[in-house]
Parts: structure tokens; C-alpha cells; sequence
């Protein structure tokens, strides 16, 4: 899951960023209306956390042009003002959700997992697919009832290819969807915890590669390819 955070307090952004990684959740830092902008217009985000007072185009500005793209990018608004005509402001102009400043983390998580899982509803909370069951609102995975320990990122991994329901993700995606903007199109991070996942997950081997392509969760594990 890869969530924008638009909030213009950097303390709070970074605090909320790393918060939102310790749950395997990847997020980019928008300080300012014109940058919220840039950032969506070139990247896919399953949610957008967004204060409705930040400088340039305000946040009520940001979230009409979210509805008005056609996206169906959730959003998750932020204010300190906790009077119900600027809640129902928020939601008459497209927001998903609502949270007062100040709030507590965890229930942050749990809005964006919920409206995430309401953007899919047609898809259930928790998925199964070779074997493999990954619940993602206890973060748990287990292969043929055996559970499975994996780090944040192998997680998130995972999850974005289960999501897939056994369709080819590239290397490019997974980097979009389970890291950062930050991270390095170079890198060879997705390979490397590609590799790492398939060692936890045991044999045997459920994550294909398809050369040239990407990589997919097998209906037939035998047919695993290590390349």
C-alpha cells in the first residue's frame, strides 16, 4: 500500500511517514498544495491523507481535483477544527474519511486499511491465493496454515503481488507500490527482497519470474522459476 501524505507540519509529515512504515505502509510528503498536485499527477496512490490548511492550493482544492481526475484515489482528511459543518464540508467535496488533530497513529492505520478495503470492496479483507493466506489488517501471512514471519517490506511485497490475483507485477511497479519516491529505479531492491520472500515462504517455490516481465504468485508452484 502506498498512501501521500499532504501536510504542510514537517515534523508531523516525517512522523506520520515513518509510523506509516513500521505497518508496511509506503508514503511520499507533499508540504504544499502545488507539490500534492505533482505528486499525484505522476504517481498511483491507494490513499491520500491530506490537511485542508496548507499553503498554495488548499487542501479542499487538492481533494476536487482528486475526484474530479476520475482516480478514485481515497482521501483521508485532516483538520484541527472538530466542528461538524467543516466535517461535512470535507465530505461534500469528495473525502472519504475525517480525523481530528491531534490523533493517535494506530487509529490512523485502521481509517486507511477500512477505506482502502471499501475503494476494493469486491475483493475480500483477507486474501488467498497457492496456499497462501496474507490477512492485511493483523499483518499476517500463513502458507498451508503455517504462519509465516516477514519483514515490513517482504510483506508489502507480498501483498501487492497477491493483490495482483496471480497477474504479472514488473519490478517497476512493486518499487512504485511498496516503496517511495526516494527509492532508487536502479536499485536492486526488489530483487533482492523478491529473493529474500521466497526463501521464508519455503518450498515449494510460489513466486514466479517472468523473464523480461515481472514476477506473479503461481497457481502451480512446481512451475516456480528462480531466475
Amino acid at each position: 500500500m502506498r498512501v501521500l501524505i499532504v501536510e504542510d507540519e514537517p515534523l508531523l509529515a516525517e512522523g506520520i511517514r515513518d509510523g506509516l512504515r513500521l505497518e508496511a505502509i509506503a508514503a511520499d510528503i507533499a508540504g504544499d498544495g502545488d507539490s500534492a498536485l505533482e505528486l499525484l499527477s505522476i504517481n498511483a496512490y491507494d490513499a491520500a491523507v491530506l490537511d485542508r490548511d496548507i499553503p498554495g492550493p488548499s487542501g479542499d482544492e487538492v481533494a476536487r481535483w482528486i475526484v474530479a481526475s476520475g482516480s478514485g484515489t481515497p482521501i483521508l482528511m485532516l483538520t484541527a477544527a472538530d466542528r461538524m459543518d467543516d466535517k461535512a464540508a470535507g465530505f461534500e467535496m469528495g473525502a472519504d474519511d475525517y480525523l481530528t488533530k491531534p490523533f493517535e497513529l494506530r487509529e490512523l492505520v485502521l481509517r486507511l486499511r477500512a477505506i482502502a478495503r471499501r475503494r476494493a470492496a469486491v475483493r475480500p479483507p483477507v486474501r488467498s491465493l497457492a496456499g497462501l493466506r496474507l490477512d492485511p489488517f493483523r499483518r499476517e501471512v500463513f502458507r498451508d496454515d503455517r504462519y509465516v514471519a516477514l519483514t515490513r517490506k517482504q510483506f508489502a511485497v507480498l501483498e501487492v503481488l497477491m493483490e495482483a490475483e496471480g497477474g504479472v507485477v514488473s519490478a517497476e511497479d512493486l518499487l512504485e507500490r511498496a516503496w517511495d519516491e526516494h527509492a532508487n529505479p536502479f536499485t536492486n531492491a526488489v530483487r533482492i527482497t523478491v529473493s529474500a520472500l521466497r526463501k521464508r515462504l519455503g518450498e515449494p517455490g510460489v513466486i514466479e519470474t517472468v523473464p523480461g516481465v515481472g514476477y506473479r504468485i503461481s497457481a502451480d508452484p512446481e512451475g516456480d522459476d528462480r531466475a
